[in-house]
């Protein structure tokens, strides 16, 4: 990864922006073990996906929720929650991804998912 290639330097202000200045902590603070993945994530995934002009990041949280349902994976399911709120979306667009999501993921993924959701948007006061 080059740290100084426009897509790694557009992919850490994502980051910020999306998950918190922790986000981006965390990648500075990655030891030699974590580093790689940190550095290809913010520039593969954030700079260069992310970053598209094409989609909204509404609607790429949109759609990242409703992958981490249909894959069961709890951890990203709870910080996407997060990122898509600071990219706008809704806690009533939330529960119809979630709804969506459930149908065609099925009940045991999309009941899990309806409980991180909740633990997130509580956690972030997005919750009432």
């Amino acid at each position: 990864m080059n740290k100084d290639a426009p897509a790694f330097q557009r992919g850490r202000e994502i980051r910020g922006e999306m998950f918190g200045p922790a986000s981006v902590e965390r990648l500075d603070e990655a030891d030699d073990f974590q580093r790689p993945i940190q550095e290809f994530v913010t520039q593969a995934c954030f700079g260069e996906v992310w970053g598209r002009p094409h989609l909204s990041r509404a609607t790429r949280s949109m759609i990242t929720i409703a992958m981490m349902v249909g894959m069961s994976r709890p951890v990203e399911l709870q910080r996407h929650v997060k990122g898509a709120i600071a990219n706008g979306v809704t806690k009533e667009q939330i529960r119809e991804v979630l709804l969506h999501a459930t149908v065609y993921a099925g009940v045991p993924a999309g009941s899990d998912s309806w409980a991180q959701a909740t633990a997130a948007l509580k956690e972030i006061g997005a919750y009432d």
